[in-house]
C-alpha cells in the first residue's frame, strides 16, 4: 500500500476529499497537542487549541505555497493559536533567569539523572517541561522532540533565528534548574549527603 505524502493529501483535501485532511489530522494530531499542552499546561485548553488549530488549517489549506514542510506550517498555526489563547487568558507568566551553572554541578546532576530508569527520567524531564513559561515550553519541544531546525523553528514563530538560540539557551537553563529538584534526592543517595 503507497503512502500518500502530505502534499497529496493537501491537494485532495483542495478537491473536495475531506478523508484525506483526516488522514492529516490523525498523522499530525499529537504533535499539535503536545506543543499546545507544553504551552497552556491546562489539557482542556491544549485540546481546544489543537481543535481550532486544524479547523484553521482545513480553511487555510488553499494559502499553504509548500514553502515549508506541511508540517512546520501547522506548528507555526499552533503556535499562535496557544500564544492568542495566553493572551486571551492573561496568563502571561514571568520567570527569572536562573544563576550561573557550574561545569561541576552539571556533572553531579548528569551522574545523578543516570541512576534513574529512563522511563522515570523521561517523565520527569516532560513535567518539568511542563513548569517551564509557554514559549520555552514551545521552543523545547519544537527543538529537541520534533526535531525543527532553528531556522524551522524561526519560520514558525516569527522570532529571529539569534532570538531562538538565546532564547534556547535560557529555556535550557530554566529546565536544568527544574530537573534539579528531582535528581536532589538521586544526588544525596550517591553521596550519602546532600550537597
Amino acid at each position: 500500500m503507497t503512502t500518500n505524502t502530505d502534499q497529496q493529501l493537501i491537494e485532495k483535501t483542495l478537491e473536495g476529499d475531506t478523508r484525506s485532511f483526516g488522514i492529516l489530522v490523525e498523522k499530525y494530531q499529537a504533535y499539535v497537542f503536545t506543543i499546545s499542552l507544553r504551552m497552556l499546561k491546562v489539557k482542556e485548553e491544549a485540546e481546544e487549541v489543537a481543535q481550532d488549530t486544524f479547523v484553521k488549517a482545513f480553511e487555510s489549506l488553499g494559502t499553504f505555497r509548500g514553502d515549508s514542510k506541511f508540517s512546520s506550517w501547522l506548528y507555526s498555526i499552533a503556535y499562535r493559536k496557544a500564544l492568542d489563547r495566553i493572551r486571551k487568558n492573561k496568563r502571561s507568566q514571568t520567570s527569572e533567569l536562573l544563576e550561573e551553572i557550574t561545569e561541576s554541578d552539571t556533572m553531579l546532576v548528569e551522574n545523578a539523572l543516570e541512576v534513574l530508569e529512563s522511563k522515570e527520567r523521561k517523565q520527569k524531564i516532560k513535567d518539568c517541561i511542563m513548569q517551564l513559561p509557554e514559549v520555552d515550553a514551545a521552543l523545547i519541544t519544537l527543538y529537541y522532540f520534533e526535531e525543527q531546525s532553528v531556522k524551522e523553528i524561526a519560520s514558525i514563530t516569527d522570532l529571529s533565528e539569534e532570538n531562538i538560540k538565546v532564547k534556547l539557551y535560557r529555556s535550557r537553563k530554566k529546565l536544568f534548574g527544574l530537573l534539579q529538584s528531582y535528581v536532589l534526592p538521586e544526588i544525596t543517595n550517591i553521596n550519602g549527603k546532600a550537597v
